[in-house]
């Protein structure tokens, strides 16, 4: 893949998801590359940035919270999409102060998830 061109992140510690999310943002003519973990996904960072990042907020060894905040210091010109199975409250409030552009709820919409990335990334966005 040509990371050169826009391009988006999937972050994800289960490997069924990655390739659902993976199947959905090719299938619209997304490029996407998926990442385990948040430390694997920072490691990429150094070969060229996405113009967005999907990112669960529950995973082992890292939250998706954690690499929002990272991500926000680090890499601010990432745009970032939070998705969760397990929402609360006080995790939606200490998200919104890292400024991510989406924050949503799984099972995921597709048209939501798409919607969300065009906001992200214009180059994306639908017409």
């Amino acid at each position: 893949m040509d990371t050169t061109l826009p391009w988006v992140a999937v972050v994800d510690d289960e490997a069924s998801i990655r390739r659902a999310l993976l199947r959905l943002l090719r299938s619209a003519g997304i490029p996407a590359l998926a990442f385990d973990s948040g430390a694997s996904f920072l490691a990429a960072l150094e070969a060229g940035a996405p113009c967005c990042a999907v990112i669960d907020v529950h995973m082992p060894g890292g939250s998706g919270l954690d690499l929002l905040a990272q991500l926000f210091h680090c890499a601010p010109a990432v745009a970032v999409i939070l998705m969760t199975g397990h929402h609360t409250a006080g995790e939606h409030s200490l998200a919104l102060q890292w400024q991510p552009v989406a924050y949503l709820q799984k099972p995921l919409f597709d048209q939501l998830l798409l919607a969300a990335i065009g906001a992200a990334c214009p180059y994306w966005r639908e017409s």
